[in-house]
């Protein structure tokens, strides 16, 4: 029997049909990847069988039953839990606390703690979990934070699990734990849903796939045994796809962004960044890869004015740079902000206020304190074109895309004004695969044209396939420098965690 049966799903927006009669099957005790590009449809599909979105059209089946799901309370009861790419955890509560809020075990009228911890701390056991029931959510890693996400909607009874974009800033060592997890799930009896741009991951875990384009599904419950990443990506953007890009670096340069003495102490006192030295050459993909939470933030901040450090020597081709965020925007520095959300984007903006942000005095868009309305649209509808963006038109608001159609706006901005020296964090992460190639070809591109890029990335495969060399992240340090080639993935995620393997590049 189907865990669940989506039959003839649509959703109309104003601008936009999200979904168009879309048919999608779960099996029993299976992990189904769910594929696609940005705004085809996926998280919309999803979003409605967990009713978080309601359908225009279509009908709904759970265990052969047909449901009407109108809200997550109605998806729970059926036994469907969601664990969100954003995870929606309260950091100052304990993981216990973040589990049962909403379903507490009582004594009388009171919040009976200890029976929660010990139902808890039954799970964690049983999963293998590796986490303890009272520690407060803002001291667990990434990785853990999901494990308590995961251990929330089983808690709540779920049977039916969609996880979305559950790998995206996870190391390998902790994307091995959450298929071990997966498979256990399966084991007993659980239905898996896996929303992923990962392509080489799907290929891992999945037991069947199907493919969404445009909203409509292309391809439903396939089975992998005849698939590769190659024929996945043709499926999901209808066209051959390089997901290998590997370009030879002919025309390294001279020492061109130059970083010293960078010392950052946190609000609490604690050490955040640790004597950081970086040297950029004209011309070099510089990477940095480390675990979330290691300092990686704080570095993007302080290299884009956006923090003060306690000390800092920051020089781009030998003149000193200092000054707030306008100032680094003005002297060349391009910033592809870690999170789009919170640091890139104003949701309640169009994309023509977007595109332009940080940007918007320079003489192309302005004359005298006035923005030039017919230029900027001109320049947003060309840029829309020329990064595939999927919008109803210029004017749409940011809060009507997707995430990765909006990672492409910031994307957009930040290129085409030609700076000097980029700061680039997490450029891929929630993009389909043939953005994904565009973005590479691109920074390659901008490479080969002599600028200097520091590439911030939770993606192992994007660092290493990009980067000319890599530097390692872990308690505010820079614990070693690689070449790509001289280093293996696992190798890598040994020095993520602190560990002490590996080949130090000589000579630099």
């Amino acid at each position: 029997m189907n865990a669940v049966e989506m039959k003839g799903i649509t959703k109309q927006y104003p601008l936009v049909r999200a979904v168009d009669h879309a048919d999608f099957c779960i099996r029993k005790g299976e992990i189904h990847s769910l594929l696609g590009e940005n705004g085809a449809g996926k998280s919309t599909l999803m979003k409605i069988l967990y009713g978080m979105t309601r359908p225009d059209e279509g009908e709904i089946w759970i265990n052969g039953k047909k449901a009407v799901i109108k809200n997550p309370y109605q998806a729970i009861q059926l036994g469907i839990g969601m664990v969100h790419q954003h995870f929606m955890l309260a950091p100052v509560m304990t993981v216990t606390e973040n589990i049962v809020v909403g379903h507490e075990p009582v004594k009388g009228i009171r919040f009976d703690r200890k029976t929660a911890e010990n139902q808890v701390r039954e799970m964690i056991e049983q999963y293998g979990f590796h986490i303890s029931p009272t520690q407060k959510v803002e001291e667990l890693s990434v990785g853990e934070q999901q494990r308590v996400e995961i251990l929330k909607a089983l808690y709540r009874g779920a049977d039916i699990l969609i996880l979305d974009e559950p790998t995206a800033v996870l190391t390998p060592q902790e994307v091995e734990d959450l298929f071990r997890i997966m498979r256990k799930l399966k084991a007993e009896g659980k239905s898996i849903v896996i929303i992923t741009h990962k392509l080489k991951e799907t290929m891992e875990i999945a037991d069947r796939i199907s493919v969404l384009r445009d909203g409509r599904m292309v391809e439903q419950g396939l089975g992998l045994e005849q698939m590769d990443t190659n024929t996945l990506a043709k499926l999901m953007v209808g066209r051959d796809v390089n997901l290998s890009i590997i370009r030879e670096n002919k025309g390294m340069g001279s020492p061109y962004l130059e970083i010293s003495n960078l010392n950052l102490t946190g609000s609490n006192g604690k050490k955040v960044l640790d004597q950081i030295e970086i040297t950029v050459h004209k011309g070099e993909i510089y990477g940095i890869a480390g675990i979330e939470g290691n300092g990686q933030t704080e570095l993007i901040e302080v290299l884009t004015g956006l923090r003060k450090p306690d000390s800092a020597e920051i020089k781009k081709d030998g003149k000193e740079i200092c000054g707030n965020a306008e100032s680094f925007i003005q002297k060349g520095i391009g910033h592809i902000p870690e999170d789009r959300m919170t640091r890139g984007l104003v949701l309640e903006m169009s994309i023509e206020e977007n595109i332009i942000l940080g940007y918007h005095k320079r003489e192309k868009f302005a004359h005298k304190g006035f923005l030039k309305g017919k230029e900027i649209r001109r320049y947003t509808e060309e840029k829309i074109e020329e990064y595939a963006v999927k919008a109803g038109n210029s004017q749409a608001l940011l809060n009507s895309l997707s995430g990765g159609n909006q990672q492409k706006v910031v994307i957009a901005r930040v290129f085409s004004q030609d700076p000097d020296a980029i700061i680039v964090a997490q450029p891929t992460r929630g993009v389909d695969v043939g953005a994904m190639e565009y973005i590479h070809n691109t920074l390659l591109d901008l490479r080969d044209q002599g600028k200097a890029i520091i590439l911030i990335s939770a993606d192992l495969d994007e660092v290493r396939c990009l980067s000319d060399r890599i530097g390692v992240i872990y308690d505010g340090k820079i614990q070693k420098e690689f070449f790509p080639d001289s280093v293996t993935e696992t190798e890598l995620g040994l020095w993520m965690t602190g560990g002490e393997k590996g080949e130090e590049v000589k000579g630099q």
